[in-house]
């Protein structure tokens, strides 16, 4: 038994209407979760108890979200320090002298999204830090700051040639059923793939429509509760979570931020191919560093790596530098260094427990019964492949049920390595029936999966990114998903308006025009529609 029919869809729904309606992420996940487990224990409440047990000990023990828990957690003893030494406040004010208004503020925030691509999570707290007192200071909405940096986090890690995400899409292109008769590189089909990935193109052209044409729905509500001095998040949202506490010090200078941030990120590139060679010393065939470096071609070696190895590596390097270069600048002592990084490091165990409690999630819905979980990836993409529908409706279908399973989930990457290798073969033997172009409806298919699993990543309550975004930028986290959610989902039916066309012509370059002319018809409507209305 793979799945458990519709049931399997009842825990995430649960968790959505709990966490909205209760306000309460963490009791609202852990309700979802043991729901899941009473489902899958024939309702035996202890059965489901230790089932839950073992499943959040299950993400745990698993080393890649072990090294994202170090990676975040060192990054955040940074961000710390940068507080201890009023380093973030020191170039907060610096940039607020550059930048004086409050729409070249947010343009400057958008392009920091933009610019650090090759991470997700380091681009949710950085920017959050770097910007927050900027966008403070101009009185601009923590959700609005929390919308900008989700908005730019996934979707620019997934379109981008370079990222820790690239890496894992390849190859599960490369091991999917189907691609070896497309006769190309599993990169190059990727840089095909990056024109017709629409939502994460539009979801980025969103926030800038926004910063330039105006606000609406509820975004409106908190940037006009932000404009009216009743504070920069509204309580009703409840508190944010990860808030850390104001600098202990005023010593530092403007560059006192940037240096270490310099350095993380050229060790963050140097430890990628590092890594690679690494891992390839196995104390047989290859014995030292330099004989790894003969096994491969620096750029081989560079896409090839276990991103979260390379991060890891890097945060660690760059606290060590990072404590040692503000005492030598004698902003801190040894002690507030240590005060610094346990600050740090205690704003973050909030989002900690919710990116746990949110990975099992994602454990127990993907896995298929026989494995302990609920099967629902199967469930859906099951009905799909049982529909017997035409070929050109299979992007606008594979887009609908990735954008579902995402944001059921949480997670693009749990999404994308479920539903490329189904709907890759689907769209191969379909190509071969129809006498279809096989390149173009593979391409425009998978550019739908990964539109489809971004939607997810970008604005559910219990995504990664959702939750760290709000946690960098110091926002409620219902606020955030409140207030997001409308811009998600207005992008999210432009883009299926755009897959829709994109299959019936079976054209990339069409689909994307006829979603982008949509795109700006639909949000100048919206926003006049709106603006009446609200007279």
């Amino acid at each position: 038994m793979e799945h458990l029919g519709i049931l399997s869809l009842l825990p995430p729904v649960l968790i959505i209407f709990l966490a909205l309606v209760t306000k309460e992420v963490i009791f609202s996940l852990f309700t979802g979760i043991f729901f899941g487990y009473l489902l899958i224990s024939n309702w035996n409440p202890l059965i489901a108890m230790i089932k839950l047990t073992d499943g959040i000990a299950t993400v745990l023990s698993d080393s890649w979200n072990i090294r994202i828990i170090l990676f975040t957690t060192l990054l955040a003893a940074m961000v710390g320090l940068f507080q201890a030494t009023g380093a973030a406040k020191a170039f907060g004010s610096w940039m607020a002298r550059k930048v004086k208004s409050r729409v070249g503020t947010l343009i400057v925030t958008w392009l920091f999204g933009i610019f650090i691509f090759f991470d997700d999570y380091f681009n949710c707290l950085t920017i959050g830090t770097v910007m927050r007192p900027v966008t403070d200071e101009q009185k601009i909405s923590r959700a609005k700051l929390a919308y900008i940096i989700d908005s730019t986090t996934a979707p620019m890690a997934i379109l981008a040639p370079v990222s820790t995400w690239v890496v894992t899409i390849m190859s599960v292109i490369k091991n999917s059923e189907g691609f070896s008769k497309l006769s190309m590189s599993e990169f190059i089909f990727f840089l095909l793939v990056i024109p017709i990935n629409l939502y994460a193109i539009l979801a980025i052209l969103m926030v800038f429509m926004t910063i330039i044409r105006g606000d609406w729905g509820p975004m409106k509500e908190s940037e006009s509760w932000a404009l009216s001095d009743k504070g920069l998040f509204n309580p009703k949202y409840g508190q944010p979570i990860g808030q850390i506490s104001e600098e202990m010090s005023h010593k530092a200078k403007p560059f006192d931020m940037v240096v270490p941030l310099v350095v993380f990120v050229t060790l963050a590139i140097l430890f990628f191919p590092i890594t690679a060679y690494l891992d390839a010393i196995d104390g047989e065939k290859v014995k030292t560093f330099w004989e790894a470096t003969k096994t491969m071609t620096f750029w081989e070696a560079f896409v090839n790596t276990d991103s979260s190895k390379a991060f890891s590596y890097a945060a660690v390097f760059s606290i060590v530098f990072t404590s040692l270069y503000f005492m030598l600048r004698r902003v801190l002592t040894i002690q507030e260094v240590g005060n610094g990084i346990i600050i740090g490091i205690k704003s973050l165990v909030p989002a900690l427990v919710i990116l746990s409690l949110a990975w099992t999630v994602g454990n127990m819905i993907k896995n298929p019964v026989e494995e302990g979980g609920l099967g629902l990836a199967k469930y859906l993409s099951h009905v799909v492949s049982s529909g017997h529908f035409p070929a050109w409706l299979l992007p606008f279908i594979a887009f609908l049920i990735s954008s579902a399973i995402s944001f059921s989930t949480g997670t693009s990457w749990g999404t994308f390595t479920i539903m490329i290798p189904i709907v890759m073969p689907i769209a191969v033997t379909l190509a071969e029936k129809f006498g279809i172009n096989s390149v173009n409806l593979a391409t425009i298919s998978i550019g739908a999966v990964l539109g489809g699993s971004v939607f997810g990543d970008h604005c559910s309550p219990i995504s990664d990114t959702t939750i760290l975004s709000s946690t960098g930028a110091g926002c409620p986290h219902i606020e955030h998903v409140v207030t997001q959610i409308p811009y998600a989902v207005f992008v999210m039916v432009v883009s299926a308006i755009g897959y829709l066309v994109a299959g019936i012509t079976t054209n990339v370059v069409i689909g994307l025009v006829t979603a982008t002319i949509t795109f700006f018809v639909g949000y100048e409507l919206v926003l006049r529609y709106t603006r009446k209305f609200a007279k």
